[in-house]
């Protein structure tokens, strides 16, 4: 919800408070600000208001005039302008120079085709205030009074041409607070700043005109009764659901479709709409306001002068605003009118009744919607509208009287129209149904908040967010009385219960106040993660130890991501848990792998020029198969992953540095050819344990350069391992073994094998010979060229050995060599070099 702060600034008095302050506030009291946002010409101070005197052709350019334009100094300016209604006599907005329009552009002194130009004449979308931009904008025109005006005054002083907005995020339970009335009590509760009558009242209409805001008329009361009853000749209405409590119709005739007026237009704009017309302009205002959708039909189309709201039936049809053909299901809401379905209710009204260019009479609907049906309906057809939005939160039936109101008084002073007739009512809401008012102990406001709110300071808040408060016992003493309250209209949905006042009172009074305190607990006790959480946190910090960037991906994807990864039909990582309703098309499934969010995430990075990735991710995994565990659910399991730009063996250290921090040794790497999107050659299956036990819990190798340049990446490494089968074979702590006291003994062996013989069978050759003098022996380069024979290997290794209890002999070290050396020539057909 897009809030303008001086829009805001009519309904709740900001004196003294600008907009990170108002933000603070709303923030504290759970109303959070996702942005706040500049509308407009960044420097509005230096946008003045200009009279052009003169407008001569360009020498040298058919299209530009160039121009002497007063505004406010000794001496005319001379602007270049090239707009085609730029004329002598017009009063025009002049950004000077020094101005910085919105997106960052700053006006300067510049040459056009040899002629100098002081400035720029604006149109109403340079200036951010609309969507006309095919000519500058004529204010004598536009804006009644501004002939008048003074050259050189600041156009803000006439205008609200810029703002600040505030871009809130509304939760789903305050629809009181899609309005900007509701904003402004919420401002007034959090601040004690005052809240003027609301809009919809007479005592909230405007007196007069104000900077350009409004126009005198007669006031329109919600609340009054309505003086020519509830009868429009040669109208009906019949509500044939109890999905729609209530729906309201007025007529208005003597309409003129054509451009709102400035000011209506740039509040428009800056709470990020588009001003279409001044009926729609209207309809989109007064929903801004009080949060409550409306829908102009144009009287004249409205066939039979009847309106039915019922349940569509299966498969009907539509064409709704958009131009498009929408086939319904059964229990969607339309409206009908006597040649068949006219409006996708409460969701998009339909092409065959809008306002267009001709309209003279305008039927205006105001109703309220069983929530949950239009929210179906909105997101089957994904049209999220303004209207939509609203709708779809269930909206109080009062709230229809309220927009009627005000919309009445703004089609009067901004369009000319004239009321015809009463207000039409139908649907199944009984106004004289009052909820009961709920009790709030102050006993149990204590208890739950951990402090006293004297009854007094309860009522001050309550009343400040519109509830109505009596205290039903004066003379009971502190801490045992109660309070009996009435729910406004518009939070009837959200306030059901005792402990929702009490949220409203902590919320506004109490939580940011509050000491902080530790909880009382009957034994003392401390928080430690499980053995698994602490094995993912070592997994976790050994690879941001060597380097690596934690990623957090989407767990969901587009359909096609396994046939980008190579996979087959009939493989299990194809298998993907489609979701019944996505929220776009690239997220229409769960992941298979969680290789997917990393290639995407590198190609996001690597797009915007960053090189050398090296990221890894913790995260859950879906297969649409059946969950060993639970049967009813689709398979899924944690794995972690890492995705470098480097080869295998870089992954592979990585790797061994995971398992490491996992206290794993008994593991190993098996060549395999069989995974699509892997290098052939440079993939491995990863095995933990050893003969019958040995279990597979991931995979290792580079990604298949053809899949690697579907997402446009270089030569990548990664590797994949299954948390879930991995950490119930991590030891919960390593033994321990004391510190050698005796120095070791380290060589290094250089030994030819065939190119079928993998390093890691090499390592265990040579474990197995060294015996009980060998500490550890590791590869550390692997050579293939000259001097080596075709179809062989050199692999180096590394070879320490240690006593425990005496300082080895050359002897010893010397047989422990010759046996490692016999058993790879005997296990591995290796060859010593040199």
């Amino acid at each position: 919800m897009k809030a303008p702060l001086k829009w805001l600034g009519e309904y709740v008095d900001l004196t003294g408070l600008d907009a990170a302050e108002v933000a603070a506030r709303l923030n504290v009291t759970g109303t959070e600000l996702d942005r706040l946002i500049h509308h407009g010409v960044e420097t509005p101070e230096t946008v003045v208001v200009g009279r052009v005197l003169s407008a001569e052709q360009h020498p040298d350019a058919d299209r530009l005039r160039v121009c002497q334009v007063d505004i406010g100094g000794e001496e005319p300016s001379q602007i270049v302008c090239g707009a085609p209604n730029v004329a002598q006599g017009l009063t025009v907005a002049v950004a000077t120079v020094g101005t910085v329009m919105p997106g960052g552009m700053k006006i300067k002194k510049a040459k056009l085709r040899g002629q100098v130009s002081l400035g720029m004449i604006c149109s109403a979308r340079e200036l951010g205030i609309g969507e006309e931009h095919d000519g500058i904008l004529a204010l004598n025109e536009a804006l009644p009074g501004a002939e008048d005006v003074a050259p050189g005054t600041p156009l803000t002083s006439v205008l609200e041409h810029a703002d600040e907005v505030l871009d809130l995020e509304i939760t789903p339970n305050r629809p009181d607070c899609l309005g900007l009335y509701g904003i402004a009590r919420e401002v007034a509760a959090a601040t004690g700043a005052e809240l003027r009558p609301a809009p919809w009242t007479a005592a909230g209409a405007p007196a007069a005109v104000a900077s350009g805001t409004s126009a005198p008329g007669p006031g329109e009361d919600a609340d009054a009764p309505d003086p020519a009853g509830d009868a429009i000749d040669g109208f009906a209405v019949e509500v044939r659901t109890p999905l729609c409590p209530r729906f309201t119709a007025r007529l208005f005739e003597g309409v003129t479709v054509g451009p709102s007026p400035l000011w209506m237009q740039a509040r428009l704009s800056a709470a990020g709409m588009r001003p279409i017309n001044n009926v729609v302009d209207v309809t989109n205002y007064v929903m801004l306001v009080t949060g409550q959708p409306l829908h102009a039909f144009d009287a004249d189309r409205v066939a039979g002068g009847t309106l039915v709201v019922r349940e569509a039936a299966e498969g009907e049809e539509l064409e709704t605003l958009d131009g498009t053909t929408r086939a319904l299901r059964a229990g969607e809401l339309v409206i009908d009118d006597a040649d068949g379905p006219t409006s996708l209710a409460a969701v998009m009204g339909g092409a065959r009744s809008e306002v267009h260019e001709g309209t003279t009479r305008v039927l205006l609907e105001v109703a309220s919607w069983d929530g949950p049906t239009i929210h179906r309906t909105a997101q089957r057809l994904s049209l999220f509208s303004e209207a939509a939005s609203r709708n779809a939160k269930g909206l109080a039936p009062e709230q229809a009287s309220w927009a009627q109101a005000l919309a009445t008084r703004l089609l009067r002073e901004t369009v000319g129209a004239t009321r015809v007739g009463g207000t039409i009512e139908a649907g199944t809401w009984d106004p004289n149904v009052v909820a009961p008012p709920l009790t709030v102990r102050e006993a149990r406001v204590e208890r739950l908040l951990g402090a006293a709110v004297s009854r007094p300071r309860q009522t001050e808040l309550l009343e400040a967010l519109g509830f109505v408060v009596t205290d039903a016992e004066p003379d009971a003493p502190a801490g045992a009385g109660t309070l009996q309250v009435i729910v406004p209209a518009e939070r009837r949905a959200d306030v059901t219960r005792e402990v929702d006042l009490i949220e409203e009172v902590a919320r506004l009074g109490v939580v940011a106040d509050l000491e902080p305190t530790l909880p009382a607990r009957r034994r003392p006790s401390s928080a430690r993660l499980t053995p698994r959480q602490q094995a993912r946190r070592r997994a976790e910090d050994a690879l941001v130890g060597r380097g690596l960037q934690e990623v957090v991906g989407w767990s969901f994807t587009d359909a096609g991501a396994a046939g980008r990864l190579g996979l087959t039909a009939d493989d299990p990582r194809a298998a993907a848990v489609v979701l019944q309703n996505p929220l776009s098309e690239d997220q229409a499934v769960l992941r298979p792998t969680i290789l997917v969010s990393l290639l995407d995430i590198a190609r996001h990075n690597r797009t915007r020029g960053v090189e050398g990735l090296r990221i890894f991710e913790t995260g859950t995994v879906f297969r649409d198969a059946p969950d060993p565990t639970r049967p009813d659910m689709p398979f899924e399991h944690t794995a972690i992953a890492a995705l470098v730009q480097d080869d295998v063996f870089a992954a592979k250290g990585l790797l061994e540095a995971l398992f490491s921090a996992l206290r794993i040794e008994n593991w190993s790497v098996e060549a395999t050819d069989e995974v699509a999107f892997l290098h052939p050659g440079r993939a491995a299956k990863v095995l933990v344990g050893s003969g019958a036990e040995q279990v597979q819990v991931g995979l290792l190798g580079e990604v298949h350069p053809r899949v690697a340049g579907t997402w446009d990446l270089p030569r990548v490494a990664t590797f994949l391992v299954d948390l879930d089968k991995t950490l119930p074979l991590a030891p919960e702590s390593r033994p321990f073994r004391p510190v050698g006291q005796f120095p070791d003994a380290r060589f290094d062996l250089a030994v030819l094998v065939p190119d079928d013989v993998t390093a890691a069978r090499t390592v265990a050759t040579a474990r197995k010979a060294g015996g009980a003098l060998l500490e550890d022996v590791a590869v550390f380069d692997a050579y293939r060229g000259k001097g080596v024979p075709e179809g062989q290997v050199s692999l180096a290794l590394h070879v320490r050995l240690r006593a425990a209890d005496r300082t080895l002999t050359d002897e010893e070290i010397g047989g422990t060599r010759d046996k490692i050396v016999a058993a790879l020539a005997e296990k591995v057909g290796g060859v010593l070099r040199g």
